[in-house]
């Protein structure tokens, strides 16, 4: 025997999962409700557009009221209201949606602006309320006013009330264990996170026409760009943001198709160098404020920036918190992504200048997005600019030429050879960077006596940078801090380690550091005894543990202690007897290693103590 028939849903069931677990938050409560209200509004504008109402000409708003005696907080709109029997439909049926009806039976009315879908909205704000009741009057010509009222469980109360004008008020009774949503200061914190931008004028505690709203119905970022100051939108950006710092630069968006999107995204200063701010990305639906940065619509290096963005279009679930991912949210991913990039490469191609003043700015922004996202990288490789030890910026390019004049040259002669002859395979080019100017001065000073440059690569994700670049430009760069190897531009010859053995081990022996390799190099400049280099692969290692808080997260593996041959102390070194090889060679160490990083607390212990044996014996002397 076969049977068919209706899934039915108890009241009593669902109330506990509606307040429980259906909303992230227990004050979305509020946008919801006056979303509601909202859609009521909505709705009565486009009966009266097709004919079907008439309008009175009375300002459409929503008013919220609190009375903290009666401990109430109510909601009250002049929308399309409703009769006995929709609201038994609508508010008694969980999860029958009015909007959705409404778009049925008017087919001439589309879909815009109506925020509700799924008829549970108005639910919601029985996580905050122990009781709740609808006053409310349809539109309709001789329609009777009608009150509603219930605890949430399964009984509800249903009778005629004399309401003079169209419209509904849901009068919340907060439950004793809420009584934040009964302090002022609360709702307005609401009303300004939720409801900033929604379409109708929203008025707290209303008491006549002095009253201001506290929204904007008209937001700058659904503007034409064309329309839009450059003070409209610094003003727009520290009233969203709070913040009193004026942007660098920002992005309208303003598409129609595929989606429609409209939005600002702003790029701020940051304000402290060493430790990035989480910016805030507001998603927002009709006006309808979702949440901060969805990683959905919003990739994850664009959180660093500010900004608003509004698409009717975006799938959104049931509570309105989170969004449904299929393949629209990926293409206004997508389309987010590259008009960032389409602004950077104009800002870099039109405005070199002011590219480069915002650039220490947006740099670590820009490398996360390279690192992240492949396409953005693709977009912006060419524009991403390098400062030299001179201070200045170039792109890649642009310094290779300025490192390499002459191959400019030889590349045309190249060009105009038969393009069938077989080329060898070029390597790489090794660039060197510095990450810290300061603590890697010596090192910068041998460079530049030597003729050389370097890039400075010193915030914090520089190092994932250069390791992502080389894996993407594996043929084109390479790079090594200028403390992980010696040019050969600072020799004044080749050395043969076979030459320098004899003299390696014997400092060697005698170091307090016995883990540290020794060498010995023919320098340029006969003033530095000694320098330390670490190899570049496992210095690298060591702090990209480091910055994950891995453990191994030694970077100075693969010491090396490079001697300067060209240097009198060390050229002398043999002929000391041991007493004096000893302090030498442990004096020499320990000059390096500062010129490098701290030393250990038993390492500065012991120089200290060698250095006043010095002054003692210069005193003495």
């Amino acid at each position: 025997m076969s049977k068919q028939g209706n899934i039915r849903i108890s009241s009593e069931n669902m109330m506990p999962i509606i307040k429980k677990w259906l909303y992230s938050d227990k004050d979305i409560f509020l946008r919801e409700i006056v979303a509601n209200g909202i859609d009521a509004i909505t709705k009565f504008k486009k009966l009266v557009e097709m004919g079907e109402a008439e309008s009175d000409n009375s300002e459409y708003c929503i008013k919220i009221s609190l009375d903290k005696d009666a401990k109430t907080l109510s909601v009250e709109d002049n929308g399309i209201g409703m009769t006995a029997d929709e609201v038994e439909k609508y508010i008694t049926q969980i999860a029958f949606s009015g909007a959705a009806d409404f778009l049925s039976n008017y087919e001439k009315a589309n879909g815009d602006g109506i925020i509700g879908h799924f008829g549970l909205g108005f639910y919601s704000a029985y996580m905050v309320s122990e009781n709740i009741e609808i006053f409310t009057k349809s539109y309709q010509k001789d329609a009777e006013g009608v009150r509603w009222e219930s605890d949430g469980e399964s009984v509800y109360t249903l009778e005629e009330y004399k309401k003079e004008d169209r419209g509904t008020k849901i009068v919340m009774h907060i439950s004793e264990d809420e009584k934040e949503f009964l302090d002022e200061g609360r709702i307005r914190s609401l009303i300004d996170k939720y409801c900033s931008f929604m379409p109708y004028n929203i008025y707290f505690n209303f008491t006549g026409k002095d009253d201001k709203p506290l929204n904007d119905t008209y937001p700058l970022y659904l503007k034409d760009p064309k329309e839009c100051t450059e003070e409209e939108y610094k003003e727009f950006y520290r009233k969203t943001f709070h913040d009193y710092h004026d942007p660098l630069f920002w992005i309208h968006l303003n598409m129609d198709y595929p989606f429609r999107l409209k939005g600002i995204l702003y790029f701020p200063k940051v304000k402290n160098k060493t430790e990035l701010e989480r910016g805030h990305v507001k998603l927002y639906c009709n006006q309808v404020y979702i949440a901060d940065n969805i990683k959905e619509v919003i990739p994850e290096f664009l959180t660093l920036l500010n900004g608003v963005i509004d698409c009717p279009d975006i799938p959104l679930n049931v509570s309105r918190s989170f969004l449904q991912n299929d393949r629209q949210v990926q293409k206004i991913s997508r389309h987010i992504t590259k008009k960032v990039a389409d602004k950077l490469t104009g800002l870099f191609n039109n405005d070199r200048e002011k590219f480069i003043q915002c650039w220490s700015d947006v740099s670590v922004f820009v490398k996360l997005g390279c690192i992240k996202d492949e396409d953005f990288y693709n977009k912006v490789k060419d524009i991403i600019i390098y400062k030299d030890l001179d201070g200045v910026y170039r792109n890649f390019d642009e310094y290779l030429k300025f490192l390499h004049p002459e191959k400019e040259d030889q590349k045309e002669e190249a060009s105009k050879e038969d393009s069938t002859e077989t080329k060898t395979e070029k390597e790489p080019e090794t660039i060197y960077y510095v990450s810290d100017e300061a603590g890697q001065a010596q090192y910068i000073s041998l460079f530049r006596q030597a003729g050389l440059n370097a890039l400075v690569c010193d915030t914090f994700i520089d190092t994932h940078f250069i390791s992502y670049l080389e894996y993407k430009e594996p043929t084109k760069m390479r790079f090594l801090r200028i403390d992980a190897d010696i040019d050969a531009a600072l020799k004044s010859e080749t050395t043969n380690s076979d030459d320098t053995k004899e003299l390696t081990e014997a400092f060697k022996a005698e170091l307090k550091n016995t883990t540290i390799a020794v060498k010995a190099e023919k320098f340029k400049t006969t003033e530095v005894s000694a320098v330390i280099n670490v190899a570049e692969f496992s210095r690298r290692f060591g702090e990209m543990n480091a910055f994950y808080g891995l453990a191994g997260a030694d970077v100075d593996r693969d010491m090396t202690l490079v001697l300067n041959l060209s240097n009198p102390i060390v050229q002398a070194f043999m002929g000391l007897d041991e007493e004096k090889r000893k302090f030498v060679a442990n004096q020499i160490y320990y000059l390096a290693m500062l010129s490098y990083k701290k030393l250990s607390s038993d390492e500065m212990k012991d120089f200290a103590e060698s250095s006043n044996c010095l002054l003692e014996n210069y005193i003495n002397k």
